[in-house]
């Protein structure tokens, strides 16, 4: 009978294939499983290297398998794409994934826990919660504008055109749009008070995390940055250096280089969206009290001096995230440079 040595696994719903090869690379099966029969199949096969796409439940599966005493791989989808031959079905998906698996260079993405992936779901809770009250708040302003009423910007003001609708004696609304604009407030309240407690439940673990409370110690990071961070960013040391992980999450240049030309373009925007904007917007907001800061950094009252606002937004950002790579691996505190500085940390 052949050994196999290394499985692809291509995850569904309901119907998975699985992909069988030895040693060589040579197929010694391909098949359909149901999903009540993969944990059975696994754990019947000796022990090998199982390769999965990084999607949906596959940290899941990855921590079941793995239980086995198999070898689990996740493979980022965009990098199996080249070993697709042909057109795209769930059996060369499969064949596909057990040959990228088998490379000396391909990249890999670390399996998170139940615990890192519970953190996830908090922060992508209220991410959800935070849009939602966006758009109730949006509609009820556009509303409120088609009969001429209008507040400052920001969450904060919007009380005020809260009071407006609950005050009977106000009749610049009609009571059909009184009493639909009313619905928005309570929604808009409700809203408020999930992202409260869901903003304190995440402040209350930051507290508990030693590297998490390190990371808020860095002008600009605050506890909702770091935790994302943490439950985003199960393994840093999977990155060579800090300028790694700062490609990772987009913060870098893209690359197009041919014929010993370097030409560089515009910020990648690749990796983890969630990490790089809260890392921009808490840049930012360093530098606006830089700006106005006589007692800044010399590094950034130059950067600001030489280069947009933005441009040097995204810098900082850079320079953050490689300060945070830093201090993950090393287990060292944040250290504030000679030159003193009196710019507090970001809330965000």
């Amino acid at each position: 009978m052949k050994n196999v040595s290394t499985i692809g696994l291509d995850l569904a719903k309901n119907v998975f294939q699985v992909h069988g090869a030895e040693s060589d690379g040579s197929p010694v099966f391909n098949r359909k499983l149901r999903r009540g029969d993969v944990l059975k199949f696994f754990e019947k096969q000796p022990t090998c290297l199982v390769g999965m796409e990084a999607c949906g439940s596959s940290h899941y599966w990855a921590r079941e398998v793995a239980k086995f005493g198999h070898i689990v791989r996740l493979i980022p989808p965009a990098y199996v794409k080249p070993f697709l031959k042909r057109g795209k079905t769930d059996a060369a998906d499969a064949e596909a994934i057990s040959e990228a698996v088998i490379r000396k260079t391909m990249r890999f993405v670390p399996i998170k826990t139940a615990d890192q992936q519970a953190a996830a779901m908090v922060l992508k809770t209220r991410a959800l919660v935070v849009r939602q009250r966006t758009q109730a708040i949006n509609a009820l302003r556009a509303h409120l504008a088609e009969f001429g009423i209008i507040a400052a910007g920001g969450v904060a003001k919007v009380e005020t055109l809260i009071a407006i609708i609950r005050d009977d004696t106000d009749d610049r609304l009609p009571s059909p749009a009184r009493f639909a604009l009313a619905m928005l407030a309570e929604q808009i309240e409700a809203l408020t008070k999930q992202i409260d407690k869901l903003e304190r439940a995440i402040v209350t673990e930051v507290k508990h995390d030693d590297d998490a409370r390190r990371l808020t110690s860095i002008p600009g990071v605050g506890p909702i940055t770091a935790a994302t961070v943490k439950a985003l960013v199960p393994d840093p040391g999977g990155f060579k250096s800090a300028r790694h992980f700062a490609a990772w999450l987009g913060l870098a240049p893209r690359v197009h280089s041919s014929g010993g030309k370097d030409r560089l373009g515009r910020i990648s925007k690749m990796g983890n969206p969630e990490i790089r904007s809260l890392l921009v917007v808490g840049a930012t907001s360093v530098l606006r009290i830089a700006r106005n800061s006589a007692k800044a950094s010399p590094w950034l009252k130059a950067l600001l001096a030489r280069r947009p606002f933005r441009v040097a937004a995204v810098a900082l950002a850079n320079k953050m995230a490689r300060i945070i790579w830093a201090l993950l691996n090393k287990g060292e505190s944040y250290r504030q440079p000679e030159t003193p500085q009196t710019i507090p940390a970001a809330v965000a």
